[in-house]
């Protein structure tokens, strides 16, 4: 509806503006006269007079002549490019190059994914206050440069798709992992959203590598969703997980991208080789088929693109499960000064110490990481690690086929490509 109402008044604001108080009208009124036989139609048709009543009451619009447009709106829409779909000219519009990278993700997490102001403070790791500025300023930038409301022609849009592709990645890490303590722990409505957007850049870009390989990496994570929260609500970290709930069709069809990719010859980018590894993850058919040497070496390409510290802790964990805990250990404690904030670092610095018997530390790392969680499943998941501490002593001895390694529940570093962004980008190793 958002996406409506801004290809018709060109203003982001009061299309939000509108289209809550067409909801608030709705739960006032439906109860006492029923639901209506078209809810959706409904809604937007309130959102329209709702914004015309501001337009005429606030006097926001000097043009007339586009008021009587408005008013009327009779006029057939122009044409939307290859694709026509509302959220797609959204998206576009939220991640133009004009805006900093920081402003079209949070701009895009919130008037594409829906997601509250304080979920987004979290995922930015900034108070709520100074978010709702930032996405206040994006929004006036794009209304005073007049960035169009559109698809990109076909000549421009290599250069955009790159911005595009990671505000999805974060959209759909949003879902996969949720931010906010009071919210369900995973959002299948985000992802969902992430995959179907993403579906649609491939349809304009079908020989693009990267966009290939955000789908593919997207549906191998999305495979595994039904076994990844537990009943009783805890996440399950990979190693853990009834590998019979994953979604075979989705497994195939990421395989097929992944196969696709390879087969071309191109080198690849950091969203093909991410799905690589997954790919490798979601073959095996029990954890301790895991080809790790391999997963190690796909690490290794992927760090050649994005020397990061969070692609680092990533090889980190792989490297624990082909080389043991003590060598992954001395990689990760190099990468405590930049990673001191960030909760994957901790819990999985948390694991490595649990592995190689010392307690005592382990439980201080799973404090802090536990500290720095924000979903409830995760924080279940890192307290009951954090509690066996106390059932045993000396290093965890462990069998072949085992699930060893619970160091980061939830994944790591996708997504770092995004200069200064939300801290919270995964592999989807969960």
């Amino acid at each position: 509806m958002v996406a409506t109402l801004t290809r018709r008044f060109g203003d982001l604001d009061l299309a939000e503006e509108a289209a809550a108080e067409a909801f608030a009208t709705a739960v006032e009124r439906w109860p006492a006269d029923g639901v209506p036989p078209n809810p959706g139609a409904w809604l937007t048709t309130t959102a329209n007079r709702k914004a015309i009543d501001r337009i005429r009451r606030e006097n926001k619009r000097d043009d007339k002549q586009r008021e009587a447009l408005a008013l009327h709106d009779d006029d057939p829409p122009e044409p939307l490019g290859a694709i026509e779909d509302q959220r797609l000219r959204l998206i576009f519009t939220c991640c133009h190059p004009a805006l900093a990278m920081e402003a079209r993700t949070a701009l895009t997490l919130r008037m594409v994914g829906g997601l509250t102001m304080p979920e987004i403070a979290r995922a930015f790791l900034v108070q709520e206050d100074a978010m709702g500025r930032r996405i206040t300023r994006a929004k006036a930038k794009i209304k005073a440069a007049r960035i169009p409301y559109r698809v990109p022609s076909a000549e421009d849009l290599p250069a955009r798709v790159s911005g595009v592709l990671a505000v999805l990645f974060l959209v759909f890490n949003e879902g996969y992992l949720a931010s906010g303590p009071d919210t369900d722990p995973v959002r299948p409505d985000l992802t969902a959203e992430a995959i179907r957007l993403t579906r649609l850049i491939r349809a304009l870009m079908p020989d693009d590598g990267e966009v290939a390989g955000l789908l593919a990496l997207m549906l191998l994570i999305e495979a595994r969703h039904a076994a990844r929260v537990s009943a009783r609500g805890e996440l399950v970290p990979l190693g853990e997980q009834d590998r019979g709930l994953w979604d075979g069709a989705l497994i195939a069809e990421g395989h097929r991208l992944v196969r696709e990719r390879l087969a071309s010859g191109v080198a690849p980018g950091r969203y093909q080789i991410l799905a690589a590894i997954n790919a490798v993850h979601t073959s095996a058919r029990e954890v301790g088929d895991t080809d790790w040497s391999q997963i190690v070496a796909l690490y290794d390409q992927l760090v050649r693109l994005d020397p990061s510290p969070i692609i680092a802790l990533n090889r980190a964990v792989a490297v624990a499960e082909l080389d043991g805990p003590e060598v992954a250990l001395a990689v990760v404690d190099r990468l405590g000064d930049t990673l001191s904030g960030y909760r994957a670092y901790h819990a999985a610095r948390a694991d490595l110490l649990r592995r190689l018997g010392r307690s005592h530390e382990s439980l201080t790392a799973y404090d802090r990481a536990i500290e720095l969680a924000g979903n409830a499943a995760e924080t279940v998941f890192l307290t009951r690690r954090r509690d066996q501490l106390g059932w045993c002593s000396g290093p965890a001895k462990m069998t072949r086929g085992e699930p060893r390694s619970g160091a980061v529940v939830d994944g790591f570093g996708a997504a770092s490509g995004v200069a200064r962004g939300p801290r919270r980008y995964h592999d989807g190793v969960s």
